[in-house]
């Protein structure tokens, strides 16, 4: 098939790059762009720019069929990884007949909505829900899949079949020092026998008292910072465990607390509990030998994580991250010869105009930088005094223009 953006599909499958006119919401509304070893798709409205394929208004009805004729050259369905952001729930029909490998829905919702994706075929399923109101409550699949479910856990609840596995990536707090977050009521997910709770390494930790409601956990995976570690010596039917990017493993249970254990990960850890790890997964293969993979690398001194998650840039693209770092650094230098109010508002008010007129600072950066402004209030200076956080924060969106 011509590879120019004049090209139709043909009946049949569509493996060739180029440019194809598709009827995605009718005829003719959108040219399909397939690239070179690119086998992902993200659909979504015009505010996501750059970040969608395809755009498409929330509320406008999809046909997802659209897409049958096209496959990757090694001739599976094409796209294997689909984002989706709108309210259209057509992708769960149209999986009965077309499996998906991975979908993620970000879902837009003017009301409380039940969706049915008892017939679907879907191998991978990422739900992430933003901070609007309406709740979404899921059917799930009867067939063999992974669930996961990111944003505010609150709006969410499901009913059918377990998941194979369940990852619940609450949205928390930016500041380890907050009251511990507290997992809500996550209704018959909890009868999963494989969970991973991701979080930030130094955000607002997660209460692993939310355990105590999986009774049947052989499988678990800790990403990021928790709390109440003891707890996890309730489950000693864990086989598998699994710590990552945690800098605080206090009050974690010995290795011994999991008989059953047969796969151990730990990868950048606190260092001195990870070497007592290490010194407990040797012990334990004298009596047990490991008959899966056990590991622990990586372990991190206390300064290792402030420099690689410290600041809130950490998520920008290089040459943004570069630039914030920059002027951060011009900013604590600044304020730490500061001797008033007036000249740490100047050092931070310098900070914030610096990104004034630069591109790409949307609703997250902004938040981003409201972060950084209140960690720059913490820092040292000279003042004698504390600056309050309300303080810092209007001196910030006095300067912002964004």
């Amino acid at each position: 098939m011509p590879n120019d953006s004049q090209a139709s599909p043909s009946a049949g499958s569509v493996r060739e790059v180029g440019g194809y006119p598709i009827d995605l919401t009718g005829p003719l509304s959108h040219t399909l762009v397939i690239k070179p070893g690119v086998g992902s798709l993200s659909i979504g409205p015009s505010q996501l720019g750059k970040k969608a394929d395809l755009h498409v208004s929330p509320d406008t009805h999809i046909d997802w069929t659209v897409f049958d004729v096209f496959a990757t050259p090694a001739g599976s369905p094409w796209p294997r990884f689909l984002h989706y952001t709108g309210s259209d729930q057509g992708f769960f029909d149209w999986a009965q007949k077309r499996p998906i490998e991975e979908m993620t829905w970000t879902p837009i919702l003017s009301a409380d909505t039940v969706a049915d994706a008892t017939q679907s075929n879907l191998y991978g399923l990422h739900i992430e829900l933003d901070q609007s109101g309406s709740s979404l409550s899921l059917r799930l699949p009867k067939r063999h899949f992974r669930l996961s479910v990111s944003g505010d856990l609150s709006r969410f609840s499901a009913t059918g079949d377990m998941p194979s596995s369940l990852t619940l990536a609450p949205r928390t707090g930016r500041r380890k020092n907050d009251t511990p977050f507290l997992l809500p009521d996550m209704g018959e997910l909890h009868k999963v026998t494989s969970l991973t709770l991701q979080n930030t390494p130094l955000g607002q930790p997660i209460s692993l008292e939310c355990l105590n409601r999986f009774p049947n956990l052989t499988s678990l995976s800790l990403w990021g910072n928790f709390c109440d570690l003891d707890l996890m010596a309730h489950h000693t039917q864990l086989t598998n465990l699994e710590l990552r990017f945690m800098p605080d493993l206090g009050g974690l249970p010995t290795l011994n607390a999991w008989p059953l254990l047969t796969r151990f990960i730990a990868y950048n850890v606190e260092e001195i509990a990870g070497k007592r790890l290490k010194q407990q997964m040797k012990t334990r293969a004298v009596t047990r030998p490991w008959t899966d993979h056990a590991s622990v690398s990586q372990l991190r001194k206390a300064e290792w994580w402030t420099t690689e998650f410290g600041r809130p840039f950490s998520s920008w693209p290089k040459r943004l991250a570069k630039l914030a770092n920059e002027a951060y650094n011009v900013a604590q230098a600044t304020l730490s010869e500061a001797r008033s109010f007036a000249e740490a508002e100047a050092a931070i008010t310098a900070f914030t105009v610096r990104f004034n007129n630069l591109k790409g600072i949307e609703t997250t950066e902004r938040e981003d930088l409201g972060e950084a402004v209140w960690q720059l209030s913490q820092s040292d200076h000279l003042i004698g005094q504390p600056i309050a956080e309300e303080m810092a924060q209007q001196w910030f969106d006095a300067a912002r223009e964004y």
